[in-house]
């Protein structure tokens, strides 16, 4: 998945030296275990990745990650300390690093799995923080009695690259090959397959309209793959990466957002609307609150909460001309550029770094960041 994390962290690469901390993966016990693996992107960012014994418990985990953060690091202090679990918190508390940052893109601790120690370890993090960025209206809202920095940053789109899938499609390029024979109108979905699809909304809209093909591109996490939907006109392809992407939309009609209603999606504002239509698919969601306020208002998103609202609202989106509503959503994902969220947060860390750091007004050239859950 290239996402949130991804996208700012890589720009925050090309002026700092940054270093991705992964969540533990776990083997048998061996003679050279725990240990790091480390692997430099293209992007500048190392991606690092602890490797445990997994008969260690999770006071023993934190004690060797913290082992590990600290030879990687080699006593230097970090400049910043960029979070995104406060699962993380457990051994990494020691760093001291000039500004500590939270970007919370998730309400963590109502997702599927969560720890029970998230909502105790989310309080202590923010009690850290020197600045809290929120990824939606709706964490920012819940968020803002809780810190006194905190500041809302939209998730981002890459729309230079979702718009090859205009190109390709005005240009009747041929699609991916387990695409290309799947029949239109092809209705679609990239992203996470978890407990916050509602797989049952998505069964009855394929049951009301077998006519159309419904593509589904994505890992499947935390729930049974045998819980997914199995129907003629249902087109499981797996995940698949970014790059790869526009190829896949270039051959959408529209896009369809099945998130399900419950506690794991209440905050939630989901990165795929924006790229959507940058790519000029057309976009049909459940009421999922921050796409009702941000693109159902703008009139650029069809809202529906059941099946034939769903199959109504999908037939009106594919009816309606991409000239009537291109113009208007490229103006808005204008204003949402990664570029221009990196910048802006960047130059609150400088602010936050000034004011911790007497007469320094710039951070410098080393973070640390950690990953999140998803």
């Amino acid at each position: 998945m290239f996402q949130r994390p991804q996208h700012l962290l890589s720009r925050a690469a090309q002026t700092h030296r940054v270093i991705f901390f992964e969540e533990p993966i776990r083997k048998p016990a061996a003679p050279d275990l725990p240990r790091l693996e480390r692997h430099p992107t293209p992007s500048g960012v190392e991606v690092v990745v602890p490797i445990l014994p997994d008969n260690m418990d999770e006071a023993a985990s934190e004690d060797a990650q913290r082992v590990l953060i600290d030879g990687l690091l080699a006593g230097t202090r970090p400049d910043i300390a960029w979070y995104y679990t406060p699962m993380s918190l457990g051994f990494t508390t020691h760093l001291k690093p000039v500004v500590t940052v939270y970007d919370c893109m998730d309400e963590l601790s109502a997702f599927r799995g969560a720890s029970p120690q998230l909502t105790l370890l989310e309080r202590r993090l923010l009690r850290q923080a020197d600045v809290v960025f929120t990824g939606g209206r709706s964490l920012y809202e819940a968020k803002l009695g809780l810190h006194p920095r905190v500041h809302l940053f939209t998730s981002g789109v890459d729309a230079a690259h979702f718009a090859q899938s205009r190109a390709l499609r005005d240009a009747g390029t041929p699609g991916p090959a387990d695409q290309e024979n799947i029949p239109h109108p092809r209705i679609g979905w990239f992203g996470v397959i978890d407990e916050r699809m509602d797989l049952a909304l998505l069964d009855e809209v394929a049951a009301l309209r077998p006519d159309w093909s419904f593509v589904m591109i994505g890992p499947v996490v935390k729930i049974d793959p045998a819980s997914l939907p199995q129907r003629p006109n249902i087109h499981w392809l797996g995940g698949r990466r970014m790059d790869e992407l526009p190829a896949y939309l270039a051959g959408w009609d529209c896009g369809f957002m099945n998130f399900a209603l419950n506690e794991s999606t209440r905050f939630i504002s989901p990165t795929k609307t924006p790229e959507y239509l940058a790519a000029g698919v057309p976009v049909v969601s459940t009421p999922i609150k921050d796409v009702v306020r941000s693109w159902g208002a703008e009139g650029l998103v069809g809202i529906a909460d059941n099946a034939e609202d769903t199959v109504a609202a999908i037939e009106a989106a594919m009816a309606k001309p991409r000239a009537e509503w291109q113009p208007k959503a490229d103006r808005l994902l204008a204003q949402g550029s990664w570029d221009g969220i990196w910048s802006s947060m960047h130059d609150l860390l400088r602010q936050a770094a000034s004011t911790k750091v007497a007469g320094d007004g710039a951070v410098s050239s080393r973070a640390v960041a950690s990953p999140n859950h998803v």
